[in-house]
């Protein structure tokens, strides 16, 4: 099997590039703005790299796009602040460069696994998020954080109606807040661009205060980002066609845990590391509202839990590893990298 990976170079482009090499003989094209997540992989002989830009390197996509058997589109904006602050780069990516793509994989009929996003749920008020059943709920037009699950949205859409009229071999897959090594760059959660997991692991190193937004009363599920690659690597399978037209939420609903309660589980993981129980000092946490830290654009989502009975039973998959465990690890990565 030949895999095209655009966006090879992200946190899942980059273990899914991994447990390929790991586990398979298939051969991987991969397509970047930079390779320095890909150190396990480089210069492995069914490895192939090109430093290149989605909106750019146009012609060097579509000549492997009809070379390949599999498209793994996983090129995106995906971080809260962006929403707010350049709204337009994020549909101009997610959405316009994305859908090209889409396009090619109907004209060649090539199979595409496409990267949703638990977002696209919103504000969903279903105490468990079904991929078939739950409604999208989404804030007003001025809330602008709102354009990537829209963006995101509109593209599951699109691609669904590809499948139904038989144009699209597809899967969609919603991960639900993955983590693990290679999640962010401690430099981008900084400047306030990374999830919320490497916000907190960059306030501890940093000495800095763990900000957490109107209370941090919001709840997110946790995934392994192994967990995660071990469904996408089912999907990608595909073992009789189980996973075609279909849509998976790919997450751990018994690592469902507020934000608070992360805060408090990594200043503590921290705190009784072996290189830094003995510092002088610690992060403190505080609360900020979401008006002062984000802009009038922002507006959250206060539950997110994804039901994962579709992917249990067609995939024959669940989720093994627990949020503590999670939390050690993903912890652990950032601090040996460091």
């Amino acid at each position: 099997m030949k895999v095209l990976i655009i966006g090879v170079n992200g946190f899942i482009g980059s273990h899914i590039s991994q447990r390929i090499m790991e586990d398979t003989d298939w051969e991987v094209f991969g397509m970047d703005l930079r390779d320095d997540k890909l150190g396990h992989v480089l210069g492995k002989p069914r490895f192939h790299f090109v430093e290149g830009d989605i909106a750019i390197n146009k012609e060097w996509i579509e000549y492997h796009i009809k070379k390949c058997d599999v498209v793994l589109p996983l090129v995106a904006i995906a971080t809260p602040k962006t929403y707010i602050e350049d709204p337009l780069a994020v549909f101009q990516l997610d959405f316009e460069e994305n859908l090209k793509i889409i396009r090619q994989c109907v004209q060649y009929r090539k199979r595409v696994i496409f990267p949703s996003t638990s977002e696209v749920y919103g504000m969903c008020t279903d105490a468990c998020f079904d991929e078939d059943t739950s409604n999208f709920v989404l804030g007003p037009i001025k809330k602008q954080r709102w354009i990537y699950s829209c963006s995101k949205q509109l593209l599951d859409r699109v691609i669904w109606a590809y499948g139904e009229q038989g144009a699209l071999d597809f899967t969609l897959i919603r991960p639900f807040n993955w983590i693990g090594p290679r999640l962010d760059s401690l430099e981008t959660a900084k400047e306030g661009s990374s999830r919320v997991v490497t916000q907190f692991i960059a306030a501890l190193v940093y000495k800095e205060p763990i900000v957490l937004v109107d209370g941090g009363a919001q709840s997110r599920s946790f995934t392994y980002i192994d967990d995660g690659i071990n469904a996408l690597m089912r999907i990608i399978r595909n073992e009789g066609g189980k996973a075609s037209g279909q849509i998976f939420n790919l997450g751990n609903p018994a690592n469902n845990c507020t934000i608070k309660d992360l805060a408090e589980k990594l200043l503590k993981l921290f705190q009784n590391h072996p290189d830094h129980r003995n510092d002088e000092g610690f992060s403190k946490i505080i609360i900020q509202d979401a008006k002062s830290f984000y802009g009038e654009s922002y507006q959250d989502i206060y539950t997110r839990v994804p039901s994962i009975e579709k992917a249990k039973k067609l995939l024959a998959w669940e989720p093994r590893v627990g949020l503590d465990d999670a939390l050690q690890r993903t912890l652990n990565a950032f601090l040996e990298e460091l």
